[in-house]
């Protein structure tokens, strides 16, 4: 039972959400009533949305790829990989922009205590930030998001307006080709959109899970970024398009 059931909460967030129908096309063998038991415990555990006719991911119910604590406990060696080849990238002096989420707190975690400014939204990069002396850490203000522990809106857009960065490392939470790189808040994009602008590259932090889903907002196109980092298992369709659009792939 518990294994079905971490199996509907995986096809959940994977679509986003989900009619009955397309549930019990996934488990042709399991009964309806069974199913109905299994929407409603895992609804009242919190791992999924209960609506009519079928079910909601977390992530598009509160606009965010879940939880950050439960983010953090996924993909961890995948990020780990991701924050050391990261790392390589930053040189003394920089002025580095750190979005929020999982990944940018493993590099954030990762970061050798160099000179240079660091700009981060994520109060759980701050968090892993606060170890080191030499950096100076910026931390803007803006409206408070529990579940991604980030800042955004439009004074969190307004502290970075003046600020040049020489490397901005994107975190995003899905990518797919009709779509671009997406997330599940309005204003997070806006904010990620801002700090692109003013960052003379822009490095895209994501594992190979994030390829061929969308969230509702877009934050940009393949022909926006400069650099991928993942865990080198990214789709062969994916590098094709990023070749064709000269993003590197770390």
């Amino acid at each position: 039972m518990e294994e079905r059931r971490n199996q509907i909460v995986e096809l959940i967030n994977q679509k986003g959400n989900i009619s009955f129908t397309q549930l019990k096309e996934a488990f042709p063998n399991v009964s309806e009533m069974t199913l109905r038991s299994d929407l409603k415990a895992l609804d009242q555990e919190g791992r999924i949305v209960r609506i009519h006719g079928g079910a909601k991911s977390v992530d598009v119910v509160v606009g965010t790829d879940d939880l950050l604590g439960r983010r953090s406990g996924r993909n961890q060696e995948e990020k780990r990989l991701i924050a050391k080849k990261a790392v390589e990238l930053i040189g003394n002096n920089r002025t580095i922009y750190l979005d929020s989420g999982s990944t940018t707190t493993a590099l954030a975690r990762s970061m050798k205590d160099e000179p240079c400014l660091i700009v981060t939204n994520s109060l759980s990069c701050a968090m892993e930030l606060a170890r080191l002396e030499k950096p100076k850490v910026v931390f803007p203000g803006g409206v408070f998001n529990r579940y991604s522990m980030s800042m955004c809106g439009a004074q969190s857009i307004r502290s970075i307006q003046m600020i040049n960065f020489d490397i901005m490392f994107l975190g995003v939470t899905s990518y797919s080709t009709e779509c671009g790189f997406t997330c599940g808040i309005e204003e997070e994009a806006c904010l990620k959109q801002e700090a692109m602008k003013r960052a003379e590259r822009v490095v895209v932090l994501m594992d190979s899970s994030k390829i061929g889903f969308r969230h509702p907002f877009t934050i940009c196109g393949l022909e926006d970024v400069d650099v991928i980092i993942s865990d080198g298992k990214l789709p062969v369709g994916f590098q094709k398009e990023c070749r064709l659009a000269g993003v590197e792939i770390f």
